[in-house]
């Protein structure tokens, strides 16, 4: 009778060999475990759909053939897009299984070794991740003390690194901050190549460079249906003029849009007014909820245009008071392991009027 085989594990030096070092030097994006716990860490919309809507979905679904590969184009969910974002006519729509996928995208069709992916920091954390991924050098610029955009330190940084492209949120994650359109305009018209501007928090701020559109070549627009009650279908798209797209969708993996992420889209598209009315209710009571966190002692919080309230506490606190609250049941995000201004800040995801409660109360007993 023959042996059983020992697993064994790559030695150390094999694995130094052959992982690129950029790789080695990451850390793998980590979501925390939300088991029993009210979630408000990862800026989802907290509301389901109605029972009726949830029927009349379930019963599209059933005409669906998984037996076929998709639509590759996803050309009538573009469509629908095209008409629910109000994309210009002349502009083009690329899909991708997410904002990060489309992320990856753009910089695999502009990475060469020595380039640079630049953006002003802290935010969304995927820009720099993904950017180490596929080859391109990233740069942070800091904000300032109130989470505010730099110009002077933007434009210079343009000047020295000559970015091949430039990642804006708007507003920003995970401070909620709106920088100023004007200085947006000022870093698309001074750079060298692209400037994406990622609307993923659109809903929630109303604020929008779409309009931008036709007056820059080297303008692209990041949209995401994750923020308004759709995390779970992971679809982004990405806007901007076509010759830049068709480049860029030379990178795209056959068939990234499944069936089922498509006929789910439209359908829920063709009901927006439910997700409306959620988006409302939730920017309610995301004023709401800041006037309450305001009301309480040792706690600075700041403003917010997307559903999330970011708030700093006292110094070396923020993982004691994280610890407290998911004590109480409610998962929320600690920067406690940062350095720089996100050092003693928490950030909240604006539920149900219940949930923001239980989080109050918790922060309060915490605290």
């Amino acid at each position: 009778m023959a042996s059983p085989v020992e697993k064994t594990s790559p030695p150390v030096s094999k694995i130094e060999q052959w992982i690129r070092p950029q790789i080695r030097a990451l850390s793998a994006y980590h979501v925390a475990e939300p088991e029993g716990l009210i979630k408000l860490d990862a800026m989802e919309n907290p509301y389901t759909w109605p029972p009726a809507l949830v029927d009349a979905w379930l019963e599209t679904l059933r005409g669906v053939g998984l037996n076929r590969y998709p639509d590759p184009d996803a050309g009538q969910l573009k469509e629908r897009l095209r008409e629910a974002f109000e994309i210009p006519a002349d502009m083009g729509v690329l899909l991708g299984n997410g904002s990060d996928e489309l992320i990856q995208m753009i910089n695999l069709s502009l990475a060469v070794p020595g380039r640079v992916a630049l953006a002003p920091e802290p935010t969304f954390s995927m820009y720099r991740i993904i950017a180490a991924s596929t080859g391109l050098t990233f740069t942070g610029v800091p904000l300032d003390g109130d989470f505010e955009m730099d110009l002077p330190a933007m434009l210079a940084a343009i000047e020295t690194h000559r970015p091949a492209v430039i990642y804006i949120a708007y507003p920003n994650n995970p401070s909620g901050t709106l920088f100023d359109a004007s200085a947006v305009r000022a870093l698309i018209e001074a750079a060298p190549g692209l400037v994406v501007v990622d609307e993923a928090y659109y809903p929630y701020s109303g604020y929008t460079l779409m309009e931008d559109l036709p007056r820059y070549d080297n303008l692209l627009l990041l949209r995401t249906l994750s923020k308004v009650g759709l995390a779970g279908l992971r679809l982004g798209l990405l806007i901007g003029p076509g010759p830049w797209l068709e480049q860029i969708n030379k990178t795209r993996l056959p068939y990234n849009i499944g069936i089922l992420a498509q006929v789910s889209a439209d359908f829920a598209l063709r009901n927006k007014a439910v997700f409306d009315d959620q988006i409302r209710r939730i920017c309610s009571d995301r004023e709401h909820l800041i006037g309450q966190l305001r009301l309480l002692e040792g706690i600075e919080v700041y403003s917010s245009h997307a559903n999330f309230v970011l708030f700093r506490v006292a110094q070396g606190r923020a993982a004691q008071l994280y610890d407290a609250i998911k004590a109480e049941g409610v998962l929320i995000r600690c920067f406690s392991a940062h350095e720089g201004p996100l050092a003693d800040c928490l950030r909240v995801t604006v539920g149900t009027p219940e949930e923001n409660e239980a989080f109050v109360r918790a922060l309060r007993r915490a605290l």
